[in-house]
């Protein structure tokens, strides 16, 4: 098993109240090498919650996030940072592009730490290739403001597969695109799971998208139930 939510709670409490507002109840979830997944439910329902719990941009109120056999909740600092880098690939509704670094310079950022000349070169040839397989080739120095927004969104998601993470994490990554945008990002996902041989978590409105996933989970009143 690749990752894996135990018994889940999520709740905030508010400064100066002793009112508890909880988002997740209970969750537990499991996903397996490969597998693509969506999540789906209203807005404020949890789900960007429950999203950068599982890839521990956030930490729950109680449960355990298990990734690759390992407990997040005994990870240091270094260690979680390690895994937000190589294991887990983030997506979001914003592309997040540095607007003052081209395409390929954003693409390649998540090494910019990497001193090993070796890791660089091998690097930059995967950026290379997957650039050319999203369609991006003739846009290698261009800056996010010369590029569509669907263009953009595109190098977002071969940016987060440049450390070959074994798990993606797309929060709304359709949200901000036109229906023959969307249409085609979706396909490339799906197409992109096989390929990549990652598993895929998209949290999203669309019951398009997420009718490409292996399995949908509705996430409502802080519950999460398959459909």
């Amino acid at each position: 098993m690749l990752a894996e939510l135990r018994h889940i709670t999520k709740y905030y409490e508010p400064s100066g109240s002793s009112v508890r507002n909880q988002v997740l109840d209970d969750i537990s979830l499991q996903i397996n090498n490969n597998e693509r997944i969506a999540i789906v439910g209203p807005s404020g329902s949890g789900k960007s919650t429950l999203l950068n719990i599982l890839g521990t941009l956030d930490k729950p109120s109680s449960g355990n996030v298990i990734l690759d056999g390992n407990p997040v909740d005994q990870m240091n600092e270094t260690r979680l940072a390690e895994i937000r880098n190589t294991f887990v690939g983030f997506v979001f509704q914003m592309h997040h592009l540095l607007p003052q670094l081209t395409l390929l310079e954003n693409v390649l950022l998540p090494l910019l730490a990497q001193k090993d000349k070796s890791i660089l070169k091998s690097a930059n040839d995967r950026a290379l290739h997957l650039i050319d397989r999203v369609g991006l080739s003739n846009h290698l120095h261009q800056y996010p403001s010369q590029l569509s927004v669907g263009e953009c969104q595109r190098t977002a998601i071969v940016r987060a597969l440049i450390n070959h993470p074994r798990l993606l994490l797309a929060d709304e990554p359709t949200g901000s695109l036109d229906a023959a945008n969307s249409e085609q990002l979706t396909t490339l996902l799906a197409e992109l799971n096989r390929e990549q041989n990652i598993a895929l978590v998209i949290v999203t409105h669309s019951m398009e998208l997420a009718a490409k996933m292996d399995r949908i989970y509705q996430l409502r009143e802080g519950k999460l139930s398959i459909l």
